[in-house]
């Protein structure tokens, strides 16, 4: 049986490491490989292709969550209203989209902190693909409210209209990243904040806002798994931290239950991300 992660770039995914690990766990015949699959052109059909005579399942990251609907043959519903899939199964040739981002960031956070989502003040930085399962899933969680802080506001706005429709008791804002009055306004509120941006995924990026507007009582959480310039300057200021590792976790494990109809061996998987992920792997 064959499983897959894609995306652009892969090189840095630890999931085959995850995943392997069940695997061999539970004495499965089963193998998952990470496979590079470009933004451009016709890369993503054609994975897609042959996705659907060789393999048993894949997860897809940054960029083709969103990219990829128009190509599957069928999506949960949470899938269709966040417009996100981040795990496809192969059926008898069939696409089956799902979404479980937004089952691993809960699971991640209440591991983190304790905290439940529900009546909480969340502030989003980044409105990207992963941005759109997750602002729907807190919503559905009975978050009080959702604030999105964005390069361009539009995109926020436009997914937050999108919310509201469905979850009109949600209070929703946005803002640009560049109106740092109003973006520290939001950020202020936040009980929890997520960095959902792909900025601190490289050695040396920037942080994607000044690590000043942070708010001392609030929950920080990065959903990128190395340790992010953002992250290292948010525990200096005293704010409870955590990187992405715990929510790369849970939604693989919900992943693997969906693929195999079988519980995931989570600690194994754990143990698996950590030992990788420690600076004296090889």
């Amino acid at each position: 049986m064959k499983y897959a992660v894609i995306g652009d770039p892969i090189s840095h995914s630890l999931s085959p490491i995850m995943h392997n690990a069940a695997f061999q766990a539970l004495g499965m015949n089963a193998v998952y490989s990470a496979e590079h699959v470009l933004k451009d052109g016709d890369a993503l059909p054609q994975f897609l292709d042959r996705a659907r005579k060789t393999l048993c399942g894949f997860n897809i990251t940054v960029p083709h969550k969103t990219a990829v609907i128009p190509f599957l043959d069928e999506i949960s519903e949470r899938s269709r209203l966040a417009m996100s899939v981040n795990t496809v199964t192969v059926k008898e040739g069939r696409l089956i989209g799902d979404t479980t981002d937004g089952t691993g960031l809960e699971l991640a956070v209440q591991e983190a902190f304790g905290l439940e989502l529900t009546k909480r003040h969340i502030c989003i930085i980044g409105c990207g693909g992963v941005v759109r399962a997750l602002a729907f899933h807190l919503a559905n969680a009975g978050a009080a409210s959702i604030a999105i802080i964005n390069r361009t506001r539009d995109k926020a706005d436009a997914l937050l209209e999108l919310v509201k429709v469905h979850f009109p008791m949600v209070e929703c804002a946005s803002a640009a990243l560049a109106d740092t009055a109003l973006s520290g306004e939001l950020l202020s509120r936040a009980e929890l904040i997520l960095q959902c941006t792909s900025v601190g995924l490289h050695e040396g990026d920037p942080t994607p806002i000044d690590s000043q507007l942070l708010p001392v009582q609030a929950c920080y959480f990065d959903t990128i798994y190395r340790e992010t310039e953002l992250l290292k300057a948010a525990r200096a200021r005293g704010l409870r931290v955590s990187g992405g590792m715990g929510m790369l976790l849970h939604q693989g494990a919900a992943s693997f239950r969906i693929w195999t109809d079988r519980q995931a061996p989570v600690e194994v998987m754990r143990q698996a991300l950590l030992k990788a992920s420690s600076p004296h792997a090889n």
